[in-house]
């Protein structure tokens, strides 16, 4: 399996240009989604551009599109357009007819960081006139996907300032998934089904045993790699030989996940680390995400609670 499985043929690094209910975003159990899916849920009532920021493979295009399912929009096209292959004529004329801003319902530029200069600048002439974010305007609604800091992007001049400022009326930052491994299971169960009925089998039971595997595995593909690893489950249909690479990885990698060991202060000060990130993420949830009183919970000061959300990438949650 070497250092990472292979993307899946669809997910971020894929776009499909209409809905595909019930093939993409899956609902998750886990303390980092449960905010994350209230989020799009406000979202879906209006028509604020959104820009959705995380690693690739982590579910930026089904989230979009889950955005697009839930809104007053869903009756329309979903339009996904990968940023590295669009040239400022197709965004001025799709399929040699209008815009892409005019047809569709809601537009996702994937990966938007990878757009040329010349695109940028035909973009800011063919966005929708109308942003008032109550959904009434003509035009498509937008959201834009980034693996990378786009911050730096415009500091380093590859990226329009005014630009990055019209695309990110809202962001929303969605956690890897070895920040939410609580949701493997329904994920894993989710793409055992896709693929059994893809390959017209049955849907394959996992044992006890790569269940640990994947728990225990870091997925730096995030969930572009389990769907593969669930693809190759159900084309192998032998349990043994399509885990053998992850196992061979896990065992090279070891409890660190890295192939170095790791020392016993160092595992402490992780397995500290992820317990204080529950413990918070439960005081939020029980608070109905009341930071203030979330820190009295918690005994700490509101400054404090403010530090430690910055460190776990919640701090734009919750109301003060």
């Amino acid at each position: 399996m070497g250092k990472s499985l292979p993307p899946a043929e669809r997910g971020d690094s894929a776009c499909a240009s209409v809905d595909d209910a019930g093939m993409g975003f899956v609902e998750g159990a886990s303390p980092s989604m449960r905010p994350v899916e209230a989020v799009i849920r406000d979202l879906a009532k209006g028509d604020v551009p959104v820009l959705l920021l995380a690693e690739r493979g982590a579910g930026k295009h089904a989230t979009a599109q889950r955005i697009h399912e839930m809104s007053h929009r869903r009756t329309q096209t979903f339009l996904c357009l990968p940023c590295s292959r669009l040239t400022p004529e197709a965004l001025q004329s799709y399929n040699g007819t209008a815009a892409p801003l005019e047809v569709a319902g809601t537009v996702y530029f994937e990966e938007v960081a990878d757009l040329s200069m010349g695109s940028q600048a035909r973009l800011q002439k063919v966005w929708p006139q109308a942003e008032n974010g109550a959904g009434s305007g003509d035009g498509a609604r937008v959201i834009c996907g980034s693996a990378r800091d786009l911050e730096v992007e415009v500091k380093a001049g590859r990226l329009r300032e005014d630009l990055y400022y019209r695309i990110s009326g809202v962001c929303l930052r969605l956690p890897p998934l070895r920040q939410r491994k609580e949701d493997i299971p329904v994920l894993m169960k989710h793409f055992l089904s896709k693929y059994a009925k893809e390959f017209g089998r049955e849907v394959p039971s996992v044992s006890a045993q790569t269940r640990r595997l994947f728990e225990d595995y870091s997925w730096p593909g995030n969930l572009d790699e389990l769907e593969y690893a669930a693809r190759v489950l159900v084309a192998l249909g032998d349990e043994d030989v399509a885990m053998g690479g992850l196992r061979v990885l896990l065992q090279k990698a070891g409890p660190a996940g890295n192939g170095n060991g790791v020392s016993l202060k160092a595992a402490s000060r992780a397995a500290s680390h992820e317990a204080e990130r529950d413990l918070i993420l439960q005081a939020l949830s029980r608070t109905n995400w009341n930071r203030r009183r979330a820190a009295r919970e918690l005994q700490i000061s509101y400054k404090a609670l403010l530090y430690k959300l910055k460190r776990i990438q919640f701090e734009g949650y919750g109301a003060s």
